[in-house]
């Protein structure tokens, strides 16, 4: 009969400037329990409203600086029509791009180890100026090795 795990914990990312990082070895690094699960889901929960997560792209750094540059002309800073204006210039824009990108992934687990394809990476998608650490909670859950 198999084992089935279910683990939930807190991870912390460093702080890092605006922009789009690539995270993914930093995250595994706080997960040694991957390496327990023959056959799952990772669940990635971003807990906060100025960030997002996302896979994309994991070799060109051109990738991350073009979608900086993307985001930044989808939600500018200081737009007229902006009402939330009270926590600086790059708030309202900050939650727009996490709405837009969104603050959870569910990734497969094979074998211990995220089943991200060959050219995919966890990107962090800091959105403000100067971000403070952020949290992840992860959940997985799965049929044990």
């Amino acid at each position: 009969m198999a084992k089935h795990i279910w683990v939930q914990k807190k991870i912390c990312l460093h702080p890092r400037s605006r922009g789009f990082h690539l995270v993914t070895s930093e995250v595994v690094a706080q997960l040694p329990e991957l390496q327990t699960v023959k056959v799952g889901l990772a669940h990635f929960f971003l807990q906060h409203t100025s960030a997002s997560l996302a896979v994309n792209e994991n070799a060109d750094p051109s990738v991350r600086d073009d979608l900086e540059v993307s985001f930044n002309q989808l939600a500018p800073e200081n737009a007229t029509h902006y009402t939330h204006v009270f926590e600086g210039s790059d708030d309202m824009p900050a939650h727009i791009k996490t709405v837009l990108i969104g603050t959870d992934l569910t990734l497969p687990i094979g074998d211990g180890r995220l089943l991200l394809g060959v050219w995919q990476g966890l990107y962090l998608c800091e959105h403000r100026n100067q971000a403070g650490r952020r949290e992840l909670v992860v959940t997985l859950q799965g049929e044990g090795v």
